[in-house]
């Protein structure tokens, strides 16, 4: 038991551990884009279309240009024979502000949808649907006709309608048995790789998200969600923010929204703002601390806890403060006053509140990546003509960039063409690109060839060109008249560059006419290649098989003496036609297996099987028929 409890502790203390930061927000941008996409959601198609374009722009902050001309809208188009419709219109009807909605005929479709048969959503329609038009709740009638469905319809969607409807009960009504099936909704989510807690589809999520916290702020009590899987349902929904439909970007800001606007469990989102990459001009790292919705937490006190280069996992600083600007949710740092050398580091972050915020989860769990950029330099750069047998220099030209070589090399394929160079960052120290390349241009013809330049141990940058292998491997002997380039490049390099190094002349052997025809090309006929199969192994002497079979056959010349001289009883015998076939038919199958070992295949012996099996099932079937009569 004792373990038990430290396994249960443990694991409680790593889940803690886990506790996530949001991975993306509903940035400004995004709110501004589906704000544009409800705008174009207007004129309305239809009822359905005109609730989810005003309560969406209502979460978002905005409204509906010409409230009135939606309001006649609503009025003029609500079928007051479906509830769904009646609970769309009242519900827009109410955010758009002096509308009302009259029910009318509707009267008698919303009775119909409070009585103990009707579905779960359709109950949920009509309470919020009399919610909307200022109409009283029988709370205790709904609680029994909640009970009823229920118990026809536990699903997800179907329990999460259920907590937005408790949530609109009267305060005297108990809902705490609702409010526990908060924890049983979110076990039925489906966690990928530790960061997503998904559902069958956006809706079930967001209708649960807004039910779960609406009941939780009624009953004033943290619902049975933990803080792992709240983020983890967030990043979920947050993953179709881009949408391009009204009905599921609603869903989407409706549930953001609760995320961000509940007492209980408010996410905190780090994000990157602005470029990623660093350098002298820019040397401030900035960074968003805001809700889900990009809003303001108030004055927070943001870290580096460390900053830790990719490259070496070597920490670079830790526990340094950013400051704030005059946009709340931004915080920056200049990290060049670190002097990070150039490449990509992981600043993992915290914040701390200036008053206690138990409801803000993961203050302690952001996590950004930079990279510290410069411009690179280029020296010491050498082209040489080395002897490709003795390795003797017999020329070396030096070119400095930017300029071009006014020299022009001639080289023959008894030579090797060599070049070396240094890159340096601005501070002069040396570095590696990751895009570093020779190419090699025929002037005449536009043929270009790419290669790679590695460096060595000392961090010197080198390319040789084999003149000889390369006239035959790339440049198909046509000696003339090249350029050189060099081309670097990286990600964090501030300055990729192309530089026209020097023209050379290369000579390559030459070849005939005849050659040149007698070369195959890539794309000529190939000869046909003919499959053969593998060759029979031979098969033993005749007298070592005759043998074997003797010794085969050996035990069953035994059992017929054996039954001889015992006095085998065969008088029960029955000599009919079934009796004599069956018997006919297995000596036939032991047959066709000596044929089939001796000279037959395996398609001719299902065939002939297939033949004698039916005559013997058939002829034994009814001999063990006659058996069985005789016996009874």
């Amino acid at each position: 038991m004792k373990a038990a409890g430290l396994l249960c502790m443990f694991a409680t203390v790593l889940a803690s551990c886990l506790a996530l930061s949001p991975i993306d927000t509903l940035s400004q941008d995004d709110q501004t884009r589906l704000k544009g996409l409800f705008g174009q959601a207007i004129p309305f198609q239809s009822v359905s279309h005109a609730h989810y374009v005003v309560l969406g722009m209502a979460t978002l902050g905005g409204t509906v240009p010409k409230p009135q001309d939606a309001c006649n809208y609503l009025k003029n188009n609500m079928d007051v024979n479906d509830i769904q419709s009646i609970y769309q219109a009242a519900s827009a009807a109410q955010v758009l502000g002096n509308c009302q909605v009259s029910l009318g005929a509707g009267q008698q479709t919303l009775t119909a949808a409070l009585s103990e048969s009707a579905e779960i959503s359709d109950l949920f329609y009509a309470v919020s649907a009399q919610t909307a038009l200022g109409l009283p709740v029988k709370s205790a009638d709904v609680v029994k006709t909640l009970d009823a469905g229920l118990k026809r319809d536990d699903s997800i969607l179907s329990t999460s309608y259920a907590l937005k409807i408790a949530a609109q009960l009267s305060k005297e009504t108990k809902v705490d048995k609702y409010f526990e099936m908060i924890e049983d909704i979110v076990a039925q989510g489906d966690t990928i790789d530790d960061t997503y807690l998904q559902f069958d589809n956006l809706q079930q999520a967001s209708v649960f998200v807004t039910g779960a916290y609406a009941l939780a702020a009624k009953v004033n009590k943290k619902p049975l969600i933990s803080d792992e899987q709240a983020v983890q349902l967030a990043n979920y929904i947050l993953t179709r923010k881009a949408t391009q439909t009204i009905r599921n970007a609603y869903y989407v800001v409706a549930a953001i929204k609760a995320f961000s606007e509940n007492t209980f469990q408010v996410p905190v989102a780090f994000s990157l703002s602005g470029s990623m990459a660093i350098s002298k001009a820019d040397p401030f790292v900035k960074v968003g601390v805001s809700d889900l919705m990009s809003q303001s937490l108030g004055k927070l006190n943001v870290k580096a806890a460390s900053v830790t280069s990719e490259a070496d996992d070597e920490t670079l600083a830790s526990d340094q403060a950013f400051t704030s600007t005059s946009d709340e949710t931004l915080y920056q740092l200049d990290l060049m006053k670190l002097k990070p050398a150039p490449g990509f580091f992981n600043i993992k972050l915290s914040a701390t509140t200036t008053k206690p915020a138990s409801k803000l989860i993961g203050l302690s769990e952001g996590e950004v990546t930079v990279k510290v950029t410069t411009e690179v330099s280029v020296s010491n750069v050498e082209v040489l003509l080395v002897d490709r047998e003795q390795s003797i220099t017999a020329k070396t030209v030096k070119a400095t960039y930017p300029g071009k070589a006014s020299t022009t090399l001639d080289a023959d394929f008894h030579q090797n063409v060599v070049i070396k160079f240094n890159l340096a960052d601005k501070a002069g120290e040396t570095l590696q690109a990751h895009q570093t390349f020779v190419r090699v241009s025929n002037i005449k013809t536009g043929q270009e060839v790419t290669f790679t330049a590695d460096a060595d141990t000392s961090d010197i940058c080198r390319f040789t060109l084999d003149i000889a292998e390369s006239g035959k491997e790339y440049f198909n002997q046509q000696s003339g008249k090249y350029t050189i380039d060099i081309i670097i490049g990286d990600a964090i390099i501030q300055n990729p560059f192309l530089w026209n190094v020097i023209d050379v002349n290369l000579k390559f052997p030459e070849t005939s006419q005849q050659q040149q025809a007698d070369k195959p090309s890539q794309y000529s006929k190939k000869p046909e290649i003919d499959h053969i199969f593998r060759v029979p192994d031979k098969r033993p002497p005749i007298a070592v098989s005759t043998a074997f079979t003797a010794l085969v056959l050996l035990p069953l010349l035994i059992l017929f003496i054996l039954w001889i001289k015992l006095g085998a009883n065969i008088k029960n015998f029955s000599f009919s036609l079934s009796a004599l076939g069956f018997h006919a038919g297995l000596g036939a199958i032991f047959g066709l297996f000596y044929c089939y070992w001796a000279y037959l295949n395996m398609f001719d012996t299902l065939k002939y099987l297939a033949m004698i099996g039916v005559v013997t099932f058939l002829c034994g079937n009814r001999l063990l028929r006659s058996i069985a009569e005789k016996k009874n």
